[in-house]
């Protein structure tokens, strides 16, 4: 059994000596921690090996803050690709920093990373309480996004000639990479600004969070298009439903929406690896036996099968082909071949998903996420993201949270679940 401790410790910018102006009584002290694991089996092991249990920080308002609210500018930067909920972690930090704290000076950077570079000409846009008051009830961004990496030394300048304390990084994997970089090169420089990222990922894949923001929505929506593939297919002789959603290396979309719809009768995921003469076959029998099928599948599922290689995009990640097209293609050969008529129907939802605004507890989600990171900010705390783990909010290293991406374990137990409601053979060879 695993025992090596994992460092889950905070960099601080220096003691916190100003007290709060919050009207709170309920301040998280220094030393309130959430467990790491769950199983009492390893937490006693840690113990008999004389190891304390790794532990995240809980997120919240501390006693006494770092910053001076009353000289304190901050700046905010969303990257990457759209995902419901962007407008609202962004109203929840200028919320939170104005009426928690009486912070009044937010800038919002434009189009990413690019906003810190003077030669894109984008010019910050300045945060105020009117101006976000009503930016939850749309989806997207207002501060735009971009993909891609920038200089840091560039992105560092303009932090430190706009007299930037506190930086709010909200985007996914590269994007955090790209923080933990600006904070390096800010403590090499010995300058004060705290970094404080919040993980942004529809696919729900960042290591060490329980949960990012826009997941919920995402399986949410993704269910209308289940239902819509399925009426599909039961209307017809041999209907297919075929629906392509997020996930490029991690199935979750996938596979919480076929459990919330349970209809789907085949589930592809990248982590789970199945081959065409394996999936055409099993589909082949499941029409013969029921006259109609729906099949969901992650973006990223497949990719072994396409054979494409197209370089990468500006993240730096490797360009995927297009699996649902891949699979409408090949389904309707295969068929054809066969003799068989059938009658697919192709639905890929995955920009309607992104762009539309955040649900309900969604929104609240992104609330409390917003103003963590604010907390998190004040109190002098930096290079880290605030996460969620076994439902508390924590305060999570960037190189832990960047250090792999979070996957289903398709010999664990959750991938069984999903088998057992679809149907589908664990083995498609």
């Amino acid at each position: 059994m695993e025992t090596e401790s994992l460092d889950m410790s905070i960099s601080k910018l220096g003691e916190c000596r100003i007290p709060s102006q919050m009207s709170t009584n309920q301040f998280v002290s220094e030393n309130e921690y959430v467990l790491y694991h769950q199983n009492m089996e390893e937490i006693k092991a840690f113990l008999a090996s004389g190891k304390e249990p790794p532990c995240f920080e809980v997120a919240g308002p501390r006693e006494n803050i770092y910053f001076d609210p009353s000289t304190l500018r901050c700046g905010i930067v969303t990257c990457g690709g759209l995902c419901p909920g962007l407008n609202d972690v962004i109203r929840a930090i200028v919320m939170g920093l104005f009426y928690h704290y009486g912070a009044k000076t937010v800038f919002g950077f434009r189009y990413g990373y690019e906003g810190l570079i003077n030669r894109y000409g984008h010019m910050p846009l300045e945060l105020t309480h009117d101006l976000v008051k009503d930016i939850h009830k749309e989806g997207g961004t207002i501060l735009g996004t971009s993909r891609g990496p920038q200089d840091i030394s560039e992105m560092v300048d303009t932090l430190e000639r706009m007299n930037i304390g506190i930086f709010f990084a909200i985007g996914g994997d590269g994007t955090l990479r790209g923080a933990q970089a600006i904070s390096d090169e800010i403590a090499r420089r010995g300058i004060k600004i705290s970094v404080i990222g919040i993980p942004k990922t529809i696919d729900n894949d960042i290591s060490y969070v329980d949960a990012s923001f826009g997941f919920e929505t995402a399986v949410s929506e993704a269910r209308r298009a289940i239902y819509s593939a399925h009426t599909e297919a039961v209307g017809a002789r041999n209907g297919i439903g075929l629906v392509k959603l997020m996930g490029r290396d991690s199935g979750f979309i996938a596979a919480y929406a076929a459990l919330s719809n349970n209809d789907v009768n085949f589930c592809l995921i990248p982590e789970a690896h199945f081959t065409l003469d394996g999936l055409l076959n099993v589909l082949k029998a499941r029409l013969e036996r029921k006259g109609h099928a729906v099949i969901v599948v992650g973006e990223g599922a497949g990719q072994d099968l396409i054979g494409l290689n197209q370089g990468k995009d500006a993240s730096g990640n490797i360009q995927f082909g297009d699996v649902g097209v891949f699979l409408r293609d090949r389904v309707r050969v295969y068929f054809k071949e066969a003799g068989m008529k059938v009658d697919l129907k192709y639905i890929d939802p995955s920009y309607t998903i992104r762009s539309t605004p955040a649900s309900s507890r969604d929104s609240a989600f992104c609330l409390i996420l917003g103003h963590s990171a604010v907390h998190a900010g004040m109190s002098g705390r930096t290079n880290m993201v605030v996460g969620y783990w076994k439902g508390d909010f924590t305060h999570v290293p960037i190189r832990l949270a960047v250090s792999s991406r979070k996957k289903i374990d398709p010999e664990g137990r959750f991938w069984d679940t999903v088998l057992s409601c679809t149907g589908q053979p664990r083995e498609m060879k």
